[in-house]
């Protein structure tokens, strides 16, 4: 079948639904991209239908005009993604999104496909938080089951002395409370899963976070060839339960040598960033070719592969590019405190010359403690 000239829609105007148009293109896709947001920063690359997500007279329009929708934003009202499947194709379908918008539902499906998980308990008034905090303990985290991404909607409890101050800091949502996991490392499988049922992943990638975002990413992770494979098993049961359709990312913690599932995010993941220059196909090129049905391509990784990410502010791209293997990417979005605004990917043929190039930019850029744990991880 010729794809080319048929248009995707996808809702939510981020770097993600940039980085799918982008990669849609060379395929001779086109985009539509609808967000609020007056400055959305895909619009820069794709048009843009501004509306909000219940003007249910923009999003017929919307939908009148696209072949498939998908999202880059997993946040969209339930009720919109029902709306849709109405009135065109959408992929992931509504109940993987509504899975993964609720902490609750989204861990008791790793318990039911077998992924062990941090102790947790749904709480949904003061007293119920008093019972859980009795029953898991402390430390541990009260975390709203809705809207929280990137460290927000969270409270850490240190003691039971911190159950007011952490029911008030969440204004009472409906909320879980989780152990918390003293874990060895963070690991996350990027997954994709074609109409067909086709399954493929990209190698096993190790990650650290900084306030709650991601700042690196290695991959493949090292040290993780006995964790793999049962990664990505579990990583598949999950996509065969929900009938997922595209690209996912599977979030877990590394204790004592288990893996515990942390959250699933129905969409392109951050942490798959370095496939663009790292892989033969990308994670965001199967995304597009999973929800159009076209053949997925190789998930393979080509060499040793980090990712920065630049929070905040962009730091001076010159010593990026500089480096051989050395990818800069700027998401064309204004500079402000905790806000994603690019990355950088870096490809090596081996450890030792991505820890020197690591150890470069770390250099050149003040970034020293960014690019240490990577280093480290590297040996």
């Amino acid at each position: 079948m010729n794809h080319s000239g048929r248009t995707i829609g996808v809702l939510g105007g981020g770097q993600l639904a940039r980085m799918l148009a982008l990669a849609g293109a060379p395929l001779g896709l086109r985009f539509l991209v609808v967000d609020s947001a007056e400055d959305a920063c895909a619009a820069q690359v794709a048009p843009m239908l501004r509306a909000d997500w219940r003007d249910f007279d923009a999003l017929a329009d919307f939908a009148r005009r696209i072949d498939v929708a998908t999202f880059d934003f997993e946040n969209v009202p339930a009720d919109t993604a029902h709306w849709l499947t109405e009135h065109t194709k959408v992929f992931p379908n509504p109940r993987a999104l509504a899975t993964s918008q609720d902490r609750l539902a989204e861990k008791s499906l790793f318990r039911e496909i077998g992924l062990d998980t941090p102790a947790f308990a749904a709480v949904d008034s003061r007293d119920d938080l008093a019972r859980a905090v009795e029953t898991i303990g402390t430390p541990s985290i009260l975390k709203t089951r809705r809207l929280g991404y990137d460290g927000k909607g969270q409270f850490r409890l240190k003691s039971v002395a911190d159950v007011d101050a952490a029911w008030e800091a969440l204004g009472g949502a409906p909320s879980i409370l989780e152990a918390f996991v003293p874990f060895e490392r963070e690991l996350s499988v990027v997954a994709v899963r074609a109409r067909d049922g086709e399954f493929r992943t990209w190698p096993l990638t190790q990650n650290w976070h900084a306030d709650g975002i991601l700042s690196a990413s290695l991959a493949p992770a090292p040290h993780a060839e006995t964790l793999a494979p049962i990664a990505f098993a579990h990583a598949r049961r999950i996509a065969e339960a929900l009938d997922y359709v595209g690209t996912f990312a599977l979030e877990l913690f590394v204790r004592d040598g288990r893996l515990l599932g942390n959250e699933m995010a129905p969409r392109v993941h951050n942490s798959g960033h370095w496939t663009i220059e790292g892989s033969p196909a990308s994670q965001f090129e199967n995304h597009v070719r999973a929800v159009l049905g076209m053949p997925l391509g190789d998930t393979s990784a080509l060499g040793i592969n980090a990712m920065l990410n630049w929070v905040g502010e962009l730091p001076p791209a010159d010593p990026v590019l500089a480096e051989p293997r050395a990818h800069w990417h700027d998401y064309g979005k204004s500079p402000r405190a905790g806000r994603k605004v690019g990355h950088a990917t870096f490809c090596a043929d081996d450890a030792a010359e991505m820890r020197d190039r690591l150890r470069r930019i770390g250099a050149a850029l003040g970034r020293e403690a960014q690019v240490a744990p990577v280093i480290a991880a590297l040996g």
